[in-house]
């Protein structure tokens, strides 16, 4: 996606990004797959579509597996009984303007590929809506396992847990460390009045998908309007950075940066604003996020705060903003899947509680901003 510079929405993030618990990439060895229609997957058409563009790619019938959890984009892995691909696609039913953009989550995957930033290799980007009924992206199959739950996590060990904590932060000091015109990003985002426009845009989504009131969620967004901090220099930013956004092999190693989704240039700070809401909220509320970031180990949140700045050379000071705007944007998301699910626009099971999970986002964002007792 090449956004000219005074393009009006589109240069920033798309308007929403995975749920908490999206599942990018499988954990495990195969699934049980079939040959048989999938939600969303018409698989007969991708087939030839794939023997078209990437001729030789496929071996024997291609079998697909729709990988369950996500709230959003639906994301699948596909085989052949030789190799295997993960192909996404955005969701079935209520889908806002700019959202689920995959040309754009396409074109950062081959721009990071060839750097220090670890994504899995994207293969084939598909425009035309005929084939599946939606532009979808085909990548390659990363191995590694996402953590989600505590007693997964804490399985490698305290030692081991601290270690990973503090490669997921070191991961994102490499991200933003890119000169994103380096790597064919320059055009990627419009960084100046970025945190005004995000915040603008987040503003219009909740009110396109508001179906009901939550209480605070309009003072969260005015409180944060009126108190918008100035940026630092602007990075390539992930969006959506978090533990279980990111694949890790058997030595530790992260192989994978999944998500892309809402990636921009813009300000650096709003990742680290959303990793520590994660954090945070998945210890003070427990359920609400996956809890692996509660394993034994794990850093604390001032340890990894620290760990960024020490990395970056930024000035974190007025964190807390950012932490109020991650609540802020992530109770959004989770009401626009629960307006989905109104309208019968979801698939898998567990998506009649997502809408009673933004009172937390919006309590906690409250409190971040200190309007709030914690």
């Amino acid at each position: 996606m090449t956004d000219a510079p005074d393009s009006p929405d589109t240069s920033d993030a798309p308007d929403a990004p995975d749920a908490p618990d999206s599942p990018d990439a499988p954990a495990a060895a195969d699934p049980q797959d079939t040959t048989a229609a999938l939600p969303g997957l018409d698989l007969a058409r991708l087939r030839e579509r794939l023997d078209r563009d990437l001729p030789g790619l496929l071996d024997g019938p291609l079998r697909a597996r729709l990988f369950e959890g996500g709230k959003s984009n639906l994301t699948y892995l596909l085989t052949d009984g030789t190799g295997r691909w993960v192909l996404r696609r955005p969701p079935l039913g209520h889908v806002l303007a700019t959202a689920h953009d995959m040309a754009r989550e396409f074109r950062v995957l081959g721009a990071l590929h060839p750097t220090a930033v670890p994504v899995p290799e994207p293969l084939l980007l598909i425009e035309d809506a005929e084939v599946i009924g939606a532009p979808c992206y085909l990548m390659q199959y990363a191995p590694g396992a996402v953590f989600r739950d505590e007693e997964q996590f804490a399985g490698l060990g305290p030692e081991r847990v601290h270690g990973l904590g503090l490669h997921l932060v070191d991961t994102l000091v490499a991200l933003h460390a890119l000169d994103p015109a380096a790597v064919g990003l320059g055009d990627f985002g419009r960084p100046e009045g970025f945190l005004e426009r995000q915040l603008g845009r987040w503003g219009k989504q909740l009110a396109a998908s508001r179906s009901r009131e939550v209480a605070g969620i309009d003072e969260l967004q005015a409180h944060l309007a009126a108190t918008l901090p100035p940026s630092p220099a602007p990075a390539l930013v992930h969006g959506d950075y978090r533990l279980d956004n990111v694949l890790v092999d058997g030595d530790d190693r992260i192989t994978a940066v999944l998500d892309w989704e809402m990636s921009t240039v813009g300000d650096p700070l709003t990742d680290l604003g959303l990793l520590v809401m994660y954090v945070e909220l998945a210890r003070r509320f427990d359920g609400v996020l996956p809890g692996a970031v509660l394993a034994p180990g794990f850093p604390a949140t001032g340890e990894l705060v620290a760990r960024y700045a020490a990395g970056s050379g930024r000035d974190v000071s007025a964190l807390g903003w950012y932490v109020g705007f991650a609540s802020f944007k992530l109770a959004v998301v989770l009401e626009g899947i629960h307006y989905r699910w109104t309208k019968g626009g979801t698939v898998g099971p567990g998506f009649d509680r997502v809408g009673e999970l933004v009172p937390a986002f919006v309590e906690f964002g409250l409190a971040a901003l200190k309007l709030k007792e914690h």
